[in-house]
């Protein structure tokens, strides 16, 4: 179910066919036998139902209400369900104390969060578009971050988790359709966490809630419909800080997180066709990001392509590409690649062309390749 999802995505956002399923993403055929489906976190007992991944961040955020009788959830619009309707029949189930509409002000969403956090509560907040999240940036750099750090440990907002739908959607324009990650992996004092999937969804953000640290959650918005596959009915949490490798290989690393790992299966599809095996890695959670996994996968295959839809200068993918020369430069064998969005305001007619396709991603694999 979870494959032929993603691979309607995939028609979808290029037109192309081939991608892999969410989880288990195929491997090279000479990697195939070699690696097995993961499932950290189990599924706290119940069984598994096929659900897209606002349905997913739903029954997280049920949950985390229903375990946490000092949890909130709060922003624009989300008493009756939100844009998205990630947030359909919390305020009948658990009440208008609890789940709740603010006003049209991101920077008192942000500020009031931080308020209810460091009195002891779990503060989920919504800002309704991450390109809206902006006025916001002050209380989230300036008091949120450093609000353990200023006081000596003896005050903390750990228990903030600011939710935010991202990137591309196909009709966004330059006012739906950014891209912030970076921006906020620059700041200590902030975790900052992407999901690629329903699964990943629901068990990351689970375990961003329970976080003793405040946490941005980015959604991919893209997939909020479109992207479907089993999920675990019960309560359970996946790892932060550790990537997955998802697809194993041997002549290049490619590495991404939320949505553009459905493109980069596909020019991993189609660079195999070639002879080319591709080693794809999700990050998931950006910062603290799992330096020992990526280094393991380059020291490997020799050479390394990020890939995020963000802006190509200053994107985290630069953070990446420093981190992995400084760290293999012995072992690199072509320089690393990054194929991300354009040093442009985010178009809305000219998407395409702003977009880090599956045809760019293969031919800086195969120039990579080939170096």
């Amino acid at each position: 179910m979870a494959m032929k999802a993603l691979r309607e995505v995939g028609r979808k956002r290029s037109g192309a066919e081939g991608i892999g399923g969410s989880r288990g993403f195929a491997d090279c055929a000479a990697a195939a036998m070699g690696v097995a489906e993961r499932r950290e976190g189990g599924g706290g007992g119940g069984g598994t139902k096929a659900v897209n991944l606002f349905t997913a961040v739903n029954q997280a955020l049920h949950i985390a209400l229903d375990t946490d009788p000092r949890s909130y959830v709060f922003g624009e619009d989300v008493g009756f369900g939100g844009v998205f309707r990630c947030t359909t029949g919390l305020a009948d189930r658990f009440g208008k104390n609890r789940v709740f509409n603010t006003p049209l002000c991101e920077q008192g969403i942000a500020g009031f969060a931080i308020g209810l956090a460091a009195m002891g509560n779990r503060a989920i907040a919504e800002i309704q578009f991450a390109d809206y999240i902006f006025p916001a940036f002050d209380q989230l750099v300036n008091e949120a971050a450093k609000f353990r750090y200023r006081s000596g440990n003896e005050f903390n907002c750990g228990g903030l988790t600011i939710r935010s739908p991202y990137g591309a959607v196909g009709h966004g324009g330059h006012y739906h359709s950014q891209s912030p990650e970076a921006f906020f992996c620059h700041i200590p004092g902030l975790k900052v966490v992407i999901p690629r999937s329903p699964h990943e969804a629901k068990g990351l953000l689970l375990a961003s809630i329970r976080d003793p640290n405040p946490v941005i959650f980015f959604e991919p918005k893209w997939l909020y419909r479109l992207s479907v596959e089993e999920v675990p009915e019960g309560d359970y949490m996946l790892p932060l800080s550790q990537a997955e490798v998802i697809r194993k290989g041997s002549d290049i690393t490619l590495i991404g997180w939320g949505a553009q790992l459905a493109v980069l299966e596909q020019a991993c599809e189609d660079a195999a066709k070639d002879g080319i095996c591709c080693e794809l890695i999700d990050l998931r959670t950006l910062i603290p990001w799992d330096k020992e996994t990526v280094e393991a996968s380059v020291s490997k295959t020799g050479k390394l392509l990020i890939s995020h839809e963000a802006p190509i200068t200053g994107g985290f993918g630069a953070e990446i590409a420093a981190s992995i020369a400084e760290r293999c430069f012995l072992r690199l064998e072509a320089p690393v690649a990054r194929v991300c969005g354009l040093d442009t305001p985010f178009p809305l007619v000219y998407e395409p062309f702003y977009m880090p396709t599956k045809n760019k991603i293969l031919d800086a694999i195969k120039a990579t390749v080939n170096y």
